[in-house]
């Protein structure tokens, strides 16, 4: 019976990570690599943003996890200023504050290795206003990327759903 339930606990993990998988982006700039890890759920007819989304049901909302499962990761070799954040080098938790699901702020938290539905406002680094788009089609699975915008400068941008949301990270 054990043998059993084990074996259903498995397949039931081995399903959930497969709705939310693992990816990740990274940029290196200046001999300097920064990276952001995170699972890539998907939208799946669900409305995700806003009132009565998927979101709005998390503990930690409008504090998102910018992912699933666990807290996204960013890691940087590179003392960073994210908009007019500083952020230095080392690794933290990012989470998008989403209470308007049109105006978008990234947050920098210094707590890492939290479930992703965990969040304390007490160990942010701060937050940052983010540039907002729509996409011409819907967006299925989130994406992060990160891009060498030259001059020291790396555009961060997360898209999901019919939202578009980037900032500029300028790497010290």
């Amino acid at each position: 019976m054990k043998l059993q339930l084990l074996t259903v606990a498995l397949a039931g993990g081995s399903l959930y990570a497969q709705q939310s998988p693992p990816a990740q982006a990274s940029v290196t700039v200046g001999g300097k690599t920064i990276g952001i890890r995170y699972s890539a759920p998907s939208v799946r007819g669900r409305k995700i943003f806003g009132d009565g989304g998927l979101l709005s049901g998390d503990p930690t909302y409008p504090a998102w996890r910018a992912g699933a499962n666990l807290a996204t990761l960013l890691h940087t070799d590179a003392d960073l200023e994210i908009g007019a954040l500083k952020v230095p080098k080392g690794e933290y938790s990012l989470y998008c504050w989403v209470k308007d699901p049109d105006n978008w702020e990234l947050i920098v938290n210094k707590q890492t290795g939290q479930t992703g539905l965990e969040y304390d406002p007490k160990r942010d680094v701060g937050r940052v206003k983010m540039t907002m788009s729509k996409p011409a089609a819907n967006i299925e699975t989130l994406k992060y990327t990160l891009t060498d915008q030259g001059g020291g400068k790396v555009k961060l941008q997360v898209e999901w759903e019919r939202h578009v949301a980037s900032v500029i990270a300028t790497v010290k």
